[in-house]
């Protein structure tokens, strides 16, 4: 009998120490633009993200096993919804990460809380994702339209540029783009003395800068992205707008586009970011590696998967578990903290809180290297960087 009780004993204990200890496997999909316009951005670099915070935090040593897959979305909602699909339904995808192009993050975002998993959206713009359209599965990570739209358009509105004139990609990213860059401006004593629409996404911008040349407006507002801004901006240069005494401004510029312009074409324009490499010894260690693996720095958006997979990992570990309503839970009941973004909260609506950051970028001559882009003109809190929570719409927000 006593041996009998031993060896019941001994086996419930084996078998507690196996549940204890399981492996709990992970599938990440990182879905985002991989041969367009956004690629360099997003692309490739954004899984090497993913994989340098699953590596940095010692996933396989924790008893997490991480699988990563990527596809590209074309910029397409639709093909977006049906890859979203697949991996949830026939992959066994746990959380989908980036997806750039708010129009394909909005059909994610649905179809994430349809089939109760996670979305760490990072590369998508709209602010709607914490808004109307706002969800308990997803996160917005890296940053939105309202945010840029306070951070750019008021302080170009402050230092004296009161007519606009808007060159808006036609989509949900750039519509939401307009629609809080407005009311910032039109809150800040301006006037927009005009609009249009352009394709997204575009090649040959030359009648939509002529209208806006002949509007008369101060600033002529770019609410685009990617390669579009880049060809924006060059076009703009080549009609001589700036020369003629308009003022440019990119209402949301990346690192990468800079570094694309040139500083020659790009000098002075004023923008805002959530994150740029060569803010404190951290960004710049962490920078140094990325571009080791990607041979340049990394946009904002590639910060911003890194630092949401990292977290989403410490939530896992915490409940040594991968349910989504779990997850989701502790990772906003958890503060955040990361090399790149530093110390934050992630809000009932799904919006991650952090610093953002007033830039100029750099005349040639004042640049020290390569990727020496921009002056910080200012920090801006992170208690006052994005929409209150009350004003957003947001059905969670109670």
């Amino acid at each position: 009998m006593k041996k009998t009780g031993f060896l019941l004993t001994a086996l419930a204990t084996s078998l507690f120490a196996s549940t204890a200890f399981a492996d709990v496997a992970v599938k990440l999909g990182v879905l985002n633009d991989r041969s367009g316009v956004y690629s360099d951005l997003a692309g490739e670099g954004s899984v090497v993200a993913a994989q340098m915070a699953v590596d940095d935090f010692k996933a396989a040593e924790k008893g997490i096993t991480v699988e990563i897959i990527s596809a590209d979305h074309q910029n397409k909602p639709d093909v977006a919804s049906n890859i979203a699909r697949q991996w949830y339904d026939q992959d066994g995808v746990d959380a989908i990460l980036d997806v750039p192009t708010s129009s394909a993050a909005l059909a994610v975002n649905d179809i994430t809380r349809e089939k109760n998993k996670v979305f760490l959206n990072s590369g998508a713009g709209t602010s709607d994702l914490t808004g109307k359209a706002c969800s308990p599965n997803t996160v917005h990570w890296t940053y939105d339209t309202w945010q840029l739209a306070h951070g750019t358009a008021s302080a170009v509105v402050a230092n004296g540029g009161k007519s606009w004139f808007f060159v808006t990609a036609d989509y949900a990213f750039g519509q939401a783009m307009e629609r809080d860059a407005t009311e910032v401006i039109k809150a800040n004593g301006g006037e927009v003395v005009g609009a249009v629409r352009h394709p997204f996404p575009g090649t040959d911008f030359s009648s939509f800068l002529l209208q806006a040349q002949s509007s008369g407006a101060q600033v002529v507002a770019f609410a685009n992205a990617g390669g579009d801004t880049i060809n924006s901006v060059k076009q703009a240069s080549e009609f001589g707008l700036v020369q003629a005494g308009q003022s440019l401004a990119g209402l949301l510029v990346f690192a990468n586009d800079i570094h694309s312009l040139g500083l020659q074409t790009a000098q002075g324009l004023v923008l805002t970011e959530s994150f740029y490499w060569d803010l404190n010894d951290q960004t710049r260690e962490w920078s140094a590696r990325f571009e080791e693996k990607m041979n340049k720095k990394p946009s904002m958006v590639q910060a911003g998967v890194y630092a949401s997979v990292l977290h989403y990992l410490k939530a896992v570990e915490a409940l040594d578990g991968k349910g989504a309503g779990e997850v989701m839970a502790k990772m906003k009941e958890t503060p955040t903290d990361d090399p790149l973004f530093g110390k934050g909260t992630i809000r009932v609506d799904g919006r991650h809180i952090h610093p953002s950051y007033l830039l100029r970028v750099k005349k040639p001559e004042d640049s020290k290297g390569e990727w020496d882009l921009y002056d910080i003109v200012d920090t801006i809190p992170a208690e006052e960087s994005f929409r209150p929570l009350d004003q957003g719409g947001c059905s969670l927000v109670k």
